[in-house]
Order: C-alpha cells, then sequence, then structure tokens
C-alpha cells in the first residue's frame, strides 16, 4: 500500500449533478396576493378620479355662477330690476334642496328665457331679443340644440337653482340675497325641508 507524506487526498467522489429544472409556475398564494394589490391599486385609481372629477366639476360651477351672475348685473343696469317671474319668486333655497322639482326646472327655464333672449323657447334656440348670456350646449338640458330648453344644467347634470323670493318679500324669511339666489346643489338631492348647503355652490 502505497504511503503519502502529509497525508493522502481523498477519494474523488463521483460528481453529482444538480437539478436545475426550476418551477416556473405561480403558487396559490402568490396569485392571490398579485390579485389583491391589483384590487387595492385600481380602488385607489379610482377613488381619485372621482375626486378629481368632482373637483373640476365645482370649479366649472363656481365659474358658470359667477358668469351668470355678471349677466343678471348687465340685465339689471338695462331694465332697473334683476330678471324674475313667479316661478323664480316661488323657489326657496332654504326649504328646497331637490334639483328634479318642478319649482327648480321652472324658475331655472324662466331665467334662461329672460337672460338668452329665446323668449319662447324654440326648438332652434334663436335670440328675439337681447342676449346676456350665450349657453353653450353643455349647460343646457337636453344637450341637443335641436330641442327645447328644459332647464340650465350644472355641471353635475342638475338644474341650477335661481330664486328672487327675498326681493319680492324683504321682510320674509325665505331666501338669503335682497337680490338673487344662484346656485348649485352639486350633484346632492335633499327633499326636507330643512336641507343641508354644506355641499352646495351658491353666491351667499
Amino acid at each position: 500500500m502505497k504511503r503519502c507524506r502529509g497525508g493522502c487526498p481523498e477519494p474523488r467522489k463521483p460528481y453529482a449533478r444538480e437539478d436545475t429544472r426550476r418551477s416556473t409556475a405561480f403558487t396559490l398564494i402568490e396569485l392571490l396576493i398579485v390579485m389583491a394589490i391589483i384590487i387595492v391599486l385600481a380602488g385607489l385609481i379610482l377613488a381619485t378620479a372621482n375626486y378629481v372629477q368632482k373637483k373640476g366639476y365645482r370649479s366649472r360651477a363656481e365659474a358658470e355662477i359667477a358668469a351668470i351672475s355678471a349677466a343678471l348685473e348687465n340685465y339689471k343696469a338695462d331694465n332697473g330690476v334683476y330678471p324674475s317671474t313667479a316661478e323664480t319668486n316661488t323657489l326657496k333655497a332654504n326649504t328646497m334642496g331637490d334639483p328634479s322639482a318642478a319649482s327648480y326646472t321652472s324658475a331655472s327655464l324662466a331665467l334662461y328665457k329672460l337672460i338668452s333672449g329665446d323668449a319662447d323657447n324654440s326648438t332652434d334656440r334663436s335670440a328675439e331679443s337681447k342676449s346676456y348670456f350665450t349657453f353653450k350646449p353643455n349647460q343646457l338640458s337636453p344637450t341637443d340644440q335641436t330641442a327645447k330648453v328644459l332647464f340650465i344644467r350644472d355641471p353635475f347634470g342638475n338644474s341650477y337653482g335661481y330664486s328672487t323670493v327675498k326681493a319680492s318679500a324683504p321682510t320674509g324669511s325665505d331666501g338669503y340675497n335682497p337680490t338673487f339666489d344662484l346656485w348649485s346643489t352639486a350633484g346632492t338631492v335633499d327633499s326636507t325641508t330643512s336641507p343641508n348647503q354644506s355641499q352646495w355652490i351658491k353666491n351667499w
């Protein structure tokens, strides 16, 4: 038997091949985690998009209320009074909060006729008298320009509120401004006699 100085090396072991094949399939837990992440992200995106959309609607409603108010001032400069009819003298902002109600749409239509010049509310929407405000199709309902106007439409799709009840009865408890009240319920609907106005966009 051969002797080795300093010790003989261990006998060489036969090379064992490692299995380099790895499974490429996802486990059920991994799929569930990925689905949960996607659902959370989708919810965040939808919530953000809804918030941005509502903020844009509010900004547009504020701008439209300011523009219509300026038109009303021009009307008063020419006629000595703000636009008013029996319908606008009936709508009460402090007790009526449902923009789909007939009191809203009839007052809104009366305002449209007076400041647009389209006194007969014809299907071609042409002005027969002086126009103080030119409405875009998306500011009216329906938006179809060949149809008769039903009401002035706010960005949320509802009727704007326009009231001269305070001007018609200064000593009464209805209304807010002694000139006119102009507002949007900002998509809220409240049929109670004391509507919550915290979300409204208004000129008082």
